[in-house]
C-alpha cells in the first residue's frame, strides 16, 4: 500500500510515470507497506507462467529476501529509481521517507535494495559516481542506507503514520521500539537475496 497522499503523474518521456506526493510527507513516515493485496510469486510459479507475463514482472516486481517476486497491486509499482532515494526499504516489509518529501516531489527508491535479477542502467544523476544498479548492491551500500534509516526511525513516533494499520501488531511494536533506540534496528542487509544461480555473472 502506497502512502495515501500520493498520486501517479507523468514525469517525462524518458522516465514515464512516477509516484508524486500531493502533501508534505515528513521524514520518518511509512511511505509503503506490503499488504494482503500485494501478490507474491515463487520462482517456480513464474516459470510455470506464459512468457507474455515476464516483461510485466521484470518491470514492476521486486524480489524479497526469500527470492520471491512481490508485485504491488497499487501505484507502488510505479516508484522510480534514484541514487539519492527519498524512501528506503526496511527489514520489516515497509519503507520509510528518509527526508521530507514535499508536494510535487517524487517518491523514489534506489533499485539497489530491490534484489534485481540483472544490472539496471538508469539516467545519469547529478553528483553521483554510480552509473549502474547491480543485483548485489545491498552488500555494497547497506551501511549507508542503514544510517539513513536510523535517522528516519528517530522521527517515526513523532509523525502521522496512516499506513501503520497495515503493519502486523508485532511489526508496529518493533518499529516503535526502534524509534526510541535506533541502534536496535535490523540492517537492511537482511533484505538481501543471494541468488547462487547468478553468482559470478555480474561485473
Amino acid at each position: 500500500m502506497i502512502h495515501p497522499d500520493t498520486e501517479l503523474r507523468f514525469i517525462s518521456s524518458e522516465i514515464g510515470y512516477g509516484v508524486v506526493a500531493t502533501k508534505l510527507i515528513p521524514k520518518g513516515t511509512i511511505t509503503w507497506a506490503q499488504d494482503a493485496l500485494d501478490r507474491v510469486f515463487t520462482p517456480g510459479q513464474i516459470e510455470a507462467m506464459d512468457a507474455m507475463y515476464a516483461p510485466i514482472l521484470d518491470c514492476y516486481s521486486f524480489r524479497n529476501s526469500q527470492g520471491n517476486y512481490v508485485l504491488c497491486w497499487d501505484n507502488g509499482r510505479y516508484v522510480n529509481h534514484s541514487f539519492h532515494p527519498s524512501c528506503i526499504t526496511t527489514a520489516y516489509d515497509f519503507e520509510l521517507a528518509v527526508r521530507d518529501i514535499g508536494p510535487g516531489d517524487q517518491l523514489t527508491d534506489d533499485y539497489g535494495f530491490l534484489n534485481l535479477v540483472q544490472p539496471f542502467y538508469p539516467l545519469p544523476e547529478h553528483r553521483c559516481a554510480r552509473k549502474a544498479v547491480m543485483p548485489d548492491d545491498l552488500t555494497r551500500y547497506h551501511a549507508r542506507w542503514d544510517r539513513q534509516l536510523r535517522g528516519a526511525f528517530r522521527r517515526f513516533a513523532r509523525v502521522q503514520q496512516p499506513l501503520a494499520k497495515f503493519l502486523r501488531p508485532e511489526v508496529l511494536a518493533r518499529a516503535r521500539e526502534i524509534s526510541l533506540e535506533p541502534s536496535a534496528m535490523d540492517s537492511i542487509l537482511n533484505c538481501y537475496y543471494r541468488d547462487d544461480s547468478k553468482a559470478g555473472t555480474c561485473p
